[in-house]
């Protein structure tokens, strides 16, 4: 088993059968050699800086209706709201003050902004930040869509795949469907942006073989930022009885991803550290090394429930960050934060 551990370290490729054998007999010591495995290439390649990240949730609105998710369409005890261009660009304001080079735009599929909004707040975004990363967090869109962002200044785009398994994902999606998923990643892709995938653990269904199938299909599209948390269901929606989701699986699976994706940007999320106290913390020891801290002005995030008791860093939060990131060996950084493939100046060009 660590001959196989060590070939992947080596190589960074196993098959699908390879990690199938690593989840179904990994025990705690190799478990915990595989940490060691993730965070040594972590270092290797961007040394032990934590990149921060402000993230603003714009809109709870959602046109979807995915089965886990709390701001689901069909969810009629949301309380909705959307931020005004002002609003936003007032907290992007805050948020730079304290000093976020990278901001990530965030929320559900909400059909009122139309891409000519969305064109026209990066644009202002990027005249009133010229040297800082602005990420796009707001789902499926169409190519011409896409590409009419980046060319208004995005640079990164996250857009989770959340199970690679092609009936499971239809099944947890109604009215979506995975090949448009996988199309939206490679387009982004194509176009240049620095994007993000990433899944969910622990949902229903789910076997050791589907989370394979994750970590083969991230090999295969190589982005430059993968997600990764457990579930959590939330009361008001179909998975409500569901279990949640392995902290310590969502770990292993951060690492493995680390050591398929050496170069890939890795956030510690918010989930993980909702159900794991110490989860900052594991996460940077197994292969994660970025952070989001929450921009949203405070009125409106206890409505941005895609899951109960969410854990919410705020973006004043750095020394207890910087405290969190220290005892474990690690430095927070304020810069952009690009992905090694994508570097450029702090001017942004």
């Amino acid at each position: 088993m660590k001959k196989v551990l060590d070939k992947l370290y080596k190589t960074n490729s196993l098959s699908k059968d390879q990690l199938i054998y690593i989840l179904n007999n990994l025990d705690k010591s190799l478990q915990n050699y595989l940490f060691q495995l993730a965070r040594d290439t972590t270092i290797k390649i961007y040394g032990n800086k934590v990149f921060i990240r402000g993230l603003l949730e714009y809109s709870n609105h959602c046109k979807n209706n995915c089965m886990y998710c709390g701001i689901r369409r069909d969810n009629k005890n949301v309380d909705r709201y959307r931020l005004s261009e002002e609003e936003i660009l007032l907290s992007l304001e805050e948020g730079y003050k304290i000093g976020y080079k990278t901001f990530v735009l965030q929320g559900g599929e909400d059909l009122y902004f139309t891409d000519d909004i969305f064109e026209s707040l990066i644009l202002k975004i990027k005249k009133q930040f010229p040297d800082v990363a602005v990420t796009l967090s707001i789902g499926e869109r169409s190519y011409e869509s896409y590409d009419r962002f980046h060319r208004a200044g995005a640079d990164r785009f996250l857009l989770r795949h959340e199970v690679a398994n092609v009936q499971l994902y239809n099944e947890l999606h109604p009215g979506m469907n995975f090949e448009n998923r996988k199309n939206c990643l490679y387009n982004l892709k194509k176009i240049g942006y620095q994007e993000g995938a990433g899944f969910l653990v622990g949902l229903p269904g789910e076997n050791n073989e589907i989370l394979a199938e994750n970590l083969i299909f991230l090999k295969n599209l190589a982005p430059a930022m993968v997600g990764i948390g457990p579930l959590i269901p939330h009361p008001d929606t179909p998975l409500k009885d569901e279990k949640v989701g392995s902290a310590e699986k969502t770990i292993v699976m951060l690492s493995l991803t680390r050591l398929l994706l050496p170069t890939a940007l890795i956030p510690i999320t918010t989930a993980l550290n909702t159900i794991c106290e110490d989860g900052l913390e594991r996460g940077l020891m197994a292969g994660g090394n970025v952070v989001m801290l929450n921009l949203s002005p405070i009125y409106v995030r206890k409505k941005y429930e895609i899951y109960k008791n969410k854990e919410t860093r705020d973006a004043h939060e750095l020394k207890t960050i910087e405290e969190k990131a220290k005892n474990v060996g690690f430095v927070i950084d304020m810069g952009r934060g690009d992905n090694i493939n994508f570097r450029r100046n702090e001017d942004g060009k």
